[in-house]
């Protein structure tokens, strides 16, 4: 599919007093791993320099306990989960980016894509900036340089960055004095606000706190820069709040987080289940069984089987050990993991009409293959319910969809899809049901990568924009 984009997870903490940081980050990363299963990085401060370790690889790979005995104690650390290879040396985009100036040390984690870097990073080139990664993390990081140069604090850097940059960058900063978390105006990436027992702690998910033993507080909001001071203070900035109309993306809702999470005030685990009791009112059926395709897709089959009255079965067991198939880079290796990932129930599937519910349906090879499994294990019937709507249109912010040539409901008619998926019937999430999936009611969601309507401008390539903000021109 051409380039590909970046899914991550991140996870920094100030503590009052020194502790083993590392070892506190490595926990968290853990809990995040789903974000990411490329590279993963630790950069923490002892109070006079940033020590950083980092690699390609899951997280145990990467932090053995070597590794992990080798940082000092420190009070500041920031680390990372890496989905993506936008360049040619994987190891080289790993984050967190340390960045040595002359006014101290930096370290930067950002989740999400710029739509403007390209302007951004022929901006700074021009100005004498030398890039060493393809990563915009790299041209945030310049930016914040130049904002430090020019004499504003780290925190106001960092906010001096919402009036320059568009697209998706969930952030969290460090030096050897603070530590800065920042959300980008639309809200596209969540940032979650923890507090310690000594300190203040900010990740992707709020799962990440539950493992260390932190207590949620509250998710940074769209536009808000939060800065734990030296003393351990904390400062709020809101310029950029409410500028923008709040656009999360959706997929953190059906895919991306884990059920335990908690997103902008809503359960991640409630909105799953709200999505395949939409399912069960859109999509009838009859059948005998509902299945889940694990892990996402378990969820929505139980909403799905609550409202429809169908029993609920795990008809599909899950290698745990092989990692998620979707956000692996190449094609081919999707289709090698789908072989050895999943393996039906047949006592729960032979013979039997079966609605299989799963998360989305977006190049169509892995639920070919899902429901083949089904029909070699003696499945009388499979109806496949999608808990996403049609994935018809390129994601700029972050997922991995960058075009719509390979997009399966792009590509084919609803009848097309369900002869080629070997399906007796195809249903998908509506568009005006998947905003509704928050609890509180109140989350504004990004839908662009089904409905087309884009909520910022989106990538320009030679300063001319492909698409324009609100549809495609």
């Amino acid at each position: 599919m051409g380039e590909l984009k970046e899914e991550c997870g991140l996870f920094g903490i100030w503590s009052g007093t020194p502790a083993e940081l590392a070892r506190t980050c490595y926990y968290a990363l853990y809990a995040l791993q789903h974000r990411g299963q490329e590279g993963a990085g630790i950069a923490l401060s002892d109070g006079s320099q940033i020590v950083t370790r980092k690699d390609a690889g899951l997280v145990n790979e990467v932090f053995t306990p070597p590794v992990l005995s080798s940082f000092p104690q420190g009070r500041i650390a920031v680390s990372h989960v890496r989905y993506g290879t936008t360049g040619l040396n994987p190891r080289l985009n790993v984050q967190p980016l340390v960045v040595n100036h002359h006014l101290g040390m930096l370290a930067l984690a950002h989740n999400g894509n710029l739509t403007n870097d390209y302007e951004l990073r022929h901006e700074l080139e021009r100005n004498g900036s030398i890039f060493h990664t393809t990563s915009d993390t790299e041209v945030i990081a310049y930016m914040i340089v130049r904002h430090r140069l020019e004499g504003l604090s780290l925190e106001d850097s960092v906010a001096a960055l919402m009036d320059e940059l568009t697209g998706a960058y969930s952030l969290i900063v460090m030096n050897n004095e603070k530590l800065v978390a920042a959300r980008d105006p639309w809200g596209f990436r969540p940032l979650a606000m923890g507090k310690t027992d000594t300190g203040y702690a900010f990740a992707s998910e709020s799962c990440a706190f539950d493992t260390i033993g932190a207590r949620f507080i509250r998710d940074v909001e769209p536009g808000e820069v939060v800065t734990v001071m030296k003393d351990g203070s904390l400062k709020s900035e809101k310029r950029a709040a409410g500028r923008e109309k709040k656009s999360t993306c959706v997929f953190e809702m059906i895919y991306f987080a884990r059920p335990d999470s908690v997103i902008d005030g809503s359960s991640v685990q409630v909105a799953r289940r709200r999505a395949g009791a939409f399912l069960a009112l859109e999509h009838p059926v009859q059948a005998d069984v509902v299945i889940g395709v694990p892990d996402s897709g378990i969820e929505a089959a139980l909403g799905y089987a609550q409202q429809s009255g169908i029993p609920y079965s795990t008809g599909l067991i899950k290698n745990k050990y092989i990692g998620r198939t979707f956000i692996q880079p190449e094609q081919s290796m999707r289709e090698d993991g789908v072989r050895i990932k999943l393996n039906p129930v047949p006592s729960a599937v032979r013979g039997r009409r079966i609605v299989l519910i799963d998360d989305s349906i977006v190049r169509g090879t892995t639920s070919r293959r899902i429901v083949r499994m089904l029909r070699d294990a003696g499945a009388k019937e499979v109806h496949f319910m999608s808990s996403a709507p049609k994935f018809l249109y390129p994601c700029y912010f972050g997922t991995d969809i960058d075009s719509s040539e390979n997009l399966f409901a792009y590509r084919y008619s609803d009848e097309e899809m369900a002869r080629i998926l070997d399906v007796d019937s195809l249903g998908f999430l509506s568009v005006d049901s998947v905003v509704k999936l928050a609890e509180t009611g109140d989350n504004g969601f990004c839908t662009a990568c089904f409905s087309g309507r884009y909520p910022c401008r989106t990538p320009s390539r030679q300063g001319k924009d492909r698409f324009s903000a609100g549809g495609i021109s």
